[in-house]
């Protein structure tokens, strides 16, 4: 798929994110959710619609509200209702995105097809066509969220071509990483799609001033815009009351501090850092905005920091982008394993 580009006239396309409640604990819940926002996204125009972070199976704030040895229960229903990548239920999203003809970017707990207490924190990129055309998975997950999630890899830091835009992403608070950052800028990022929970307690609320999410969203978001020369796309989950009463289970004092927290907002920001549309943190619905994408190369006369605007004879970011596996099977042992290897010729070549 090759990006529409044009010396002349507009850019101009439709976006939206999908600031909604995540069902939770619900993979069949979940995934009709979805599909039925995808068909509101495509309704109002949008060639690409923004899910919220971890939208299935919902996102595992527990482990910010209880003790670790208190919360197994909650890790085991997370891990039940999980999505694998390749097959499944995501199927059925991918579907929904051909029919409807839109690009979908969902955030979902991914599990592993091997080991069902391996999980990521997993952003895909979905095409009208229905096809998985980049997984990226969060590179650390945050804090108490490394009791639920595997860190990630490189693979899908990356920008995808596709027939209208170049997008990226990145997932919550990997969105303060000037290095993942750079990576999709020096890929010619266009539009980037990031996703949020509906809330992150970082203190207990009621005994000391809480984290605000929102502010640290539209930091985050006009910087990343401004810097980069991109508009952003930005979807945070809505806290809802089938939320509380899951993690809190009757708990009163849980539930009062999830109820405290600052809510995420839902945004799309334009590349001079503003906020072209965005919706009140409690409630549910669409964000949408039509964009120009046009309109990016005049501001890269100003800092290009991908391009003039660095000096990469002095400055220089290598990436590995091998997706691990958890088992490599060798079928050929060599017949001395403390022998000599052979140098590759290359390597003699730059030596001489």
């Amino acid at each position: 798929m090759q990006a529409v580009l044009s010396d002349r006239g507009s850019r101009k396309v439709v976006v939206a994110a999908a600031h909604v409640a995540a069902p939770p604990f619900d993979l069949a819940g979940g995934v009709a959710k979805a599909i039925e926002v995808i068909s509101d996204a495509a309704r109002a125009g949008a060639r690409l619609v923004v899910f919220p972070e971890s939208f299935i199976p919902g996102f595992p704030i527990w482990s910010g509200l209880y003790r670790p040895i208190d919360a197994h229960r909650f890790f085991r229903r997370f891990a039940e209702s999980a999505l694998l990548s390749d097959r499944g239920p995501i199927t059925e999203i991918a579907a929904a995105a051909a029919r409807h003809r839109i690009f979908v970017s969902l955030g979902f707990c991914e599990v592993s097809p091997t080991s069902p207490g391996c999980m990521w924190n997993s952003q895909a990129l979905i095409s009208d066509a229905g096809e998985i055309v980049n997984l990226h998975r969060k590179l650390v997950p945050t804090f108490y969220e490394q009791l639920s999630w595997n860190r990630g890899d490189a693979a899908g830091l990356r920008v995808v071509e596709t027939s209208f835009a170049r997008i990226g992403g990145l997932i919550c608070g990997e969105n303060n990483n000037p290095l993942a950052r750079y990576v999709l800028m020096s890929e010619g990022e266009e539009i980037h799609c990031s996703c949020y929970p509906a809330i992150w307690p970082f203190r207990n609320p009621l005994g000391s001033a809480p984290y605000d999410l929102k502010d640290a969203i539209r930091f985050r978001t006009a910087a990343h815009a401004f810097e980069a020369k991109v508009f952003c796309v930005v979807a945070a989950g809505v806290l809802d009351d089938a939320t509380v009463a899951a993690v809190s289970e009757g708990d009163e004092e849980v539930a009062q501090m999830m109820r405290a927290c600052p809510r995420a907002s839902s945004m799309i920001v334009g590349p001079n850092g503003e906020v072209l549309a965005e919706r009140p943190p409690e409630t549910e619905g669409l964000v949408v905005a039509e964009i120009d994408l046009s309109t990016l190369v005049e501001l890269k006369q100003h800092h290009d920091m991908a391009g003039y605007y660095n000096r990469h004879e002095l400055f220089s970011l290598r990436i590995r982008r091998e997706r691990p596996r958890l088992l490599d099977s060798v079928s050929d042992a060599p017949a001395d394993l403390y022998g000599e290897t052979e140098v590759p010729a290359s390597f003699g070549a730059a030596a001489e």
